[in-house]
């Protein structure tokens, strides 16, 4: 089993203590000024990036969307009851502006929802010891396997449940003649032919780089939020963006088959002007010869 409840980093930032906030949730949802100004504290003290976004050539009111998602309980609650629509109903967005709700959501999670976490659900600002990067915790070992131990760990007002394996080069018990079948961290494998198809591919420089699917965009973005999240689960990515990918709402799923034709028209323009360099270039090469 893993933890329960992950808390993601965003912007590059993990596994850092959360501000203290400013002000209570209420006086933040009354007073937008007090909001903008702790939401801007906030970031800041986390190091990490904050721009207001824009949607439709119009600054999106951060404000607002803060308000409507945590009425309706949070960005967790809004994900599982697909409210994102309704939400999206309440900006004046213009009537040329596609995929509106997918981007309300993307900005939630990126600038309000760590924020959300400390000021509307008041998590605990952190739970390091601040003199280092290592904290005291009481836990139990809840069984035991062939790579490790399923333990329970109490933190603050958490219980998190996870696998703490035995490290590397451990020797496993006499008994074992089956290997291991839990999750084991991820170590890359560089195969021969990667290297191979690598050299291929640099063996004309010029040539433009093929085209990505919308699934394959999709596939980039998640595998790197996944990685931030569960470092150790790499093996798993595959089946989990898959499943992800089939539960998308029909709206998300454009955006990124917007994405894929996009770059398929950029692979068919940059590939008939290679093509046509090469011409020029083959004919210079027959005319010298001559």
């Amino acid at each position: 089993m893993w933890p329960e409840k992950v808390i993601p980093g965003v912007n590059g930032v993990h596994g850092r203590g959360y501000p203290v906030p400013l002000a209570s949730h209420e006086d933040v949802v009354k007073d937008r000024t007090l909001f903008m100004n702790t939401l801007r504290s906030f970031h800041f003290s986390l190091g990490s990036k904050f721009l207001v976004p824009v949607i439709g050539g119009k600054e999106l009111n951060l404000h607002v969307l803060y308000v409507e998602v945590t009425r309706r309980g949070g960005y967790d609650k809004v994900v599982n009851e697909k409210k994102w629509r309704e939400i999206s109903s309440v900006f004046d967005f213009s009537p040329t502006t596609t995929s509106a709700s997918y981007a309300l959501r993307k900005h939630y999670f990126t600038l309000l929802h760590l924020y959300e976490l400390v000021y509307f659900f008041r998590l605990q600002p952190s739970f390091l010891n601040h003199s280092g990067h290592s904290f005291q915790a009481i836990g139990t070992i809840d069984a035991k396997f062939d790579c490790g131990y399923l333990v329970s760990v109490r933190l603050g007002n958490e219980t998190l449940n996870g696998v703490l394996y035995h490290p590397a080069g451990y020797p496993p018990p006499a008994s074992t003649h089956q290997p291991c079948n839990v999750i084991v961290p991820y170590t890359p494998q560089f195969h021969q032919q990667g290297r191979r198809a690598r050299r291929r591919r640099a063996g004309d420089p010029g040539r433009p780089k093929p085209n990505r699917s919308g699934y394959n965009f999709f596939f980039a973005e998640k595998h790197s939020t996944l990685k931030s999240l569960y470092p150790n689960r790499e093996r798993e990515f595959t089946k989990m963006i898959g499943e992800s990918w089939n539960n998308l709402p029909p709206e998300e799923r454009e955006v990124y088959q917007s994405y894929g034709l996009k770059d398929k028209e950029r692979y068919q323009k940059e590939l008939k002007e290679y093509k046509e360099r090469l011409k020029v270039l083959n004919s210079s090469m027959i005319m010298r010869r001559e």
